[in-house]
């Protein structure tokens, strides 16, 4: 854990300079500086995320493929992976493509975690002398209690759920169980809001709201393609030869 915090302490510097700017430079609040902090590390990761998008809607147009491919060679392993390399390779579709704009973003968030949650920004906070306080948050450094808490609660559920019913209506993505799945999660990390500093339930609000807004644009500058029916395909596939007449014999 000490080697991960000093690989991503400049990570963490960054986030608390700007941080810093905001609050020192343009007179924000902390809880408003936390929210503008948030908005620049997006910001800067955007090309990361427009490209892992674009490698997604590359691989929706292949999925109906894909499907098909994994239900004809269900019981051959090999086989399947074969022709799936060759679809990938036929269409230009990197499979990994789409999950490594996210991944590079995991260390951000990790640093950002470490800071709000760290000494050396309680200090910051508590030796400023300005109000730590934001809208109905008492303070961004103590956890939150009583309304405060359930009102932060009630935000981080409502904002994680929005942005996954839009970006999965809007994708045709995790459907059935997935679905299920990734609503009840705001739910389990709910509690964990309540045992951390305000500024982290800020921090995850604000990002929340960002990958919405996010969202909503990308699909009107870059709809999601419209994923043909089993019927379509069937239709769209060429006539099956016709059987080959057997020569009679003399």
């Amino acid at each position: 854990m000490l080697v991960l915090a000093n690989i991503l302490q400049p990570l963490e510097d960054l986030a608390e300079a700007i941080i810093k700017f905001f609050q020192e430079d343009a007179g924000w609040s902390w809880g408003l500086a936390i929210i503008g902090m948030t908005f620049v590390v997006r910001l800067a990761l955007l090309p990361l995320s427009l490209r892992g998008i674009k490698s997604m809607r590359r691989m929706q147009l292949v999925a109906p493929q894909l499907k098909e491919i994994q239900e004809r060679y269900k019981d051959d392993r090999e086989r399947q992976q074969r022709a799936m390399m060759e679809l990938y390779k036929s269409e230009g579709v990197n499979p990994f493509s789409s999950c490594l704009p996210f991944i590079l973003q995991i260390p951000f968030f990790i640093a950002i975690y470490q800071l709000l949650r760290g000494d050396a920004f309680q200090a910051d906070v508590e030796n400023s002398g300005i109000d730590p306080g934001f809208l109905f948050v008492n303070s961004v450094i103590q956890k939150p209690e009583g309304a405060e808490m359930v009102i932060l609660i009630a935000l981080f559920i409502a904002t994680t759920v929005l942005t996954f019913l839009y970006t999965t209506t809007t994708t045709q993505t995790a459907t059935g169980a997935q679905r299920y799945i990734f609503l009840a999660l705001p739910v389990f990390f709910a509690p964990f809001i309540a045992t951390q500093p305000a500024g982290l339930a800020v921090y995850w609000i604000a990002t929340n709201i960002w990958s919405l807004a996010q969202q909503v644009v990308v699909q009107q500058i870059m709809p999601a393609p419209t994923l043909p029916t089993p019927e379509e395909i069937k239709a769209a596939r060429p006539p099956p030869p016709p059987p080959r007449k057997r020569k009679r014999r003399r």
